[in-house]
């Protein structure tokens, strides 16, 4: 998955603004204690990030 796929699929889950606030300051415990930004700081692929954000909040089948 690209960098702009996950941002697109954030904002069209959560909408632009959660999705930015969200990504800075929600911590993921599936990214090892991290937020969104700091995991893909760290070199964690978008897509394992866009997996833990699924499991996270509980994101639907249809959505993923």
């Amino acid at each position: 998955m690209r960098l702009s796929d996950f941002w697109q699929r954030m904002h069209a889950l959560f909408g632009e603004a959660y999705a930015e606030s969200l990504a800075k300051d929600y911590v993921i415990e599936e990214l090892g204690s991290r937020t969104v930004r700091q995991a893909l700081a760290d070199g964690i692929s978008a897509k394992e990030v866009w997996r833990a954000v699924c499991v996270t909040f509980d994101v639907p089948a249809r959505a993923r």
